[in-house]
């Protein structure tokens, strides 16, 4: 398959195997693969040295395998518009997908599933039209997606579906800081976090606290 032009790519994988292979396949396509990284902080390093044409990252990476790489590229995203980028990983985090997707810029975006790329040319292919400036995501991320935004409290991360588990409790946020074993700092965070995936805007009439538990509640 040749290239619509040479593109500059870095990419975060934190699995070797699966690192030298997509490598591989990129440079294939005719493409010049700048840097292979393992973890998001590498990934952030890279792209400000390299500037390159198109980022490739997994989802969850070192050092807590959660979902680093999908925050690192919606990072990058907003802070380089113009530059590519394309999520293939083997897990959907729709909390952060739709984010990534709906970021500002004129550059293509992708999010595909490896398991479910069957097809080397296909791959190529998606690549060529994410750096055309399109769109390619899987029909799972899709369906996740849609999903999601039926079920507001679906778009909540796992740690602040436990924090508001227990401000439906009466629990304070120093409460819940002891018994999640994070700082009051962190649980504040998430709070805040609750609110603006609920859609819930600070008024003088009414607590968003109380209106965040009473949503969790139904």
């Amino acid at each position: 398959m040749a290239p619509q032009r040479t593109a500059r790519v870095v990419l975060a994988e934190d699995g070797v195997l699966i690192a030298e292979g997509i490598a591989g396949l990129l440079r294939r396509f005719g493409h010049d693969v700048v840097a292979v990284v393992g973890d998001a902080v590498k990934l952030r390093d890279a792209v400000s040295a390299y500037l390159p044409d198109l980022v490739v990252t997994d989802v969850r990476m070192p050092p807590n395998f959660s979902d680093e790489g999908l925050v690192a590229a919606i990072e990058l995203r907003h802070r380089y518009p113009t530059m590519a980028v394309m999520v293939v990983s083997q897990y959907i985090e729709a909390t952060y997908a739709g984010e990534l997707l709906d970021a500002d810029g004129d550059a293509g975006v992708g999010y595909l599933l490896k398991d479910r790329i069957a097809d080397v040319m296909e791959f190529g292919a998606a690549v060529e039209r994410v750096l055309a400036g399109g769109t390619v995501v899987d029909p799972l991320v899709v369906k996740q997606l849609v999903r999601r935004n039926r079920d507001p409290l679906a778009s909540l991360s796992g740690r602040e579906k436990d924090v508001i588990a227990l401000m439906a409790e009466g629990r304070s946020n120093a409460a819940i800081a002891k018994t999640l074993h994070v700082s009051e700092a962190a649980v504040a965070k998430h709070v805040t976090g609750i609110f603006t995936r609920l859609g819930l805007i600070a008024t003088e009439d009414d607590n968003r606290r109380v209106m965040a538990v009473l949503r969790y509640l139904r």
